[in-house]
């Protein structure tokens, strides 16, 4: 005859077990409990953690390179990328070949540059929208106005250092200063003219222009479109800034950023600004780079995306060059279509628009894990000093005719 196992425990085994299988489950849910209190609290930490608790703030102090640039920048951007360099501009810009820089050639394009009969109604020159000490190569609004108030859909982006981009135009389609030149002049709510013909009888009707353009193409006096925009192209080669407090740092002055600048550069590096503003422009669409001038934008979706009408709408592009961030201080409004009136938002934009940073929020409320929150939101602060850095990409000079 079979017997249950129950028959071979007393009373008070069997109690016992009931209480052992009670502290078990107890026990358990202790370590669960501990477990997420434990993960909660990293998470905090991580988001709200000051800048350079991890890595430590850096000090224009102590030794310096070969070049006189602090150790602690060295360190920051080989921890990053060990081929990534900090540079700046060269003070001259390279010319094609069959359109070499020259003196009589400059002084032709800034003429025409600054001519106002170049456009239908006689009211807009190139110079209209890129006012060159205002603002900063910039014209101040939004979008641009053209002939006759009619307004366009992109902000007019800065022409000093354009001669060091091999794509211009917000979308890119132009791969030179000499393409560039010639597509406001016969864009309809821009400059409105009809043809390249009567860009040249413009030009012609104006006796200033004779002997300039002699001197200019070597005695040859006949006015084509080739001429103008060569001559254009060839004075904006001359607008280069590299006198900005960064470059004094990068040619040897280590007193010459700030410390918040500083941290600004070493967060640049490594919240990954540079992987698309790199190189002595600061821009993927240089002619230091030879890869992807493009990038999507906005790559993410947020609020902020939202609030700033920046998601292409349907049947749109979302694929933009590179700008360039030199100046970048000077020239607000900001972004293709010019809706953000302050640096701080912009970089905040990019944070979570490029950088995918995300919310601590988002994090509580979902399934996500704990990888999600490894590059947080950046702080007010991180905003700050990365602002702070942007400031120092600006051209003292046009800082000071503002």
């Amino acid at each position: 005859m079979n017997s249950s196992p129950q028959e071979f425990l007393g009373k008070n085994d069997t109690q016992k077990i009931g209480k052992e299988k009670k502290w078990m489950i107890v026990i358990c849910l202790v370590f669960l409990t501990l477990f997420f209190g434990i993960k909660l609290l990293v998470i905090t930490f991580l988001h709200l953690a000051p800048e350079g608790f991890f890595s430590g703030q850096f000090s224009v102090e102590g030794t310096t390179n070969s070049k006189g640039i602090p150790d602690e920048i060295s360190l920051i951007q080989t921890s990053i990328d060990k081929e990534y360099r900090w540079l700046t501009l060269p003070s001259v810009a390279p010319a094609p070949a069959n359109n070499p820089t020259t003196e009589a050639k400059v002084e032709l394009g800034q003429m025409l540059f600054f001519d106002k009969n170049l456009s239908a109604d006689r009211t807009l020159a190139c110079e209209s929208c890129h006012k060159l000490y205002k603002y900063a190569g910039g014209d101040g609004s939004a979008v641009s106005t053209g002939i006759n108030a009619q307004k366009g859909d992109r902000n007019a982006p800065t022409v000093w250092n354009a001669a060091f981009q091999r794509r211009l135009f917000w979308d890119g389609r132009a791969g030179s200063l000499e393409e560039q030149a010639l597509k406001p002049f016969l864009n309809p709510i821009e400059m409105g003219m009809e043809s390249a013909d009567q860009i040249i009888r413009r030009v012609e009707e104006q006796p200033k222009y004779v002997e300039v353009f002699k001197r200019a193409f070597q005695g040859r006096a006949e006015i084509t479109i080739e001429k103008v925009t060569q001559a254009i192209a060839s004075y904006e080669r001359t607008l280069i800034t590299n006198d900005s407090p960064y470059d004094d740092f990068i040619m040897g002055d280590k007193t010459a950023l700030s410390q918040q600048q500083l941290s600004g550069m070493a967060l640049f590096a490594k919240t990954g600004c540079v992987h698309c503003h790199f190189g002595p422009n600061f821009s993927a669409a240089s002619i230091f780079n030879k890869g992807l001038a493009f990038r999507i934008f906005p790559a993410n979706s947020s609020d902020l995306i939202k609030k700033y009408k920046l998601a292409p709408l349907e049947g749109e592009k979302s694929v933009w060059r590179v700008p360039s961030l030199r100046n970048v201080a000077l020239t607000g409004p900001w972004l293709h279509n010019g809706s953000i009136k302050s640096l701080d938002e912009v970089v905040r934009v990019m944070a979570q628009a490029q950088l995918a940073r995300s919310d601590l929020r988002s994090f509580l409320w979902s399934k996500s894990t704990l990888d999600v929150i490894e590059n947080p939101d950046l702080t007010d602060s991180q905003v700050g000093d990365i602002v702070a850095f942007l400031e120092a990409l600006s051209s003292k000079n046009l800082a000071e005719r503002r």
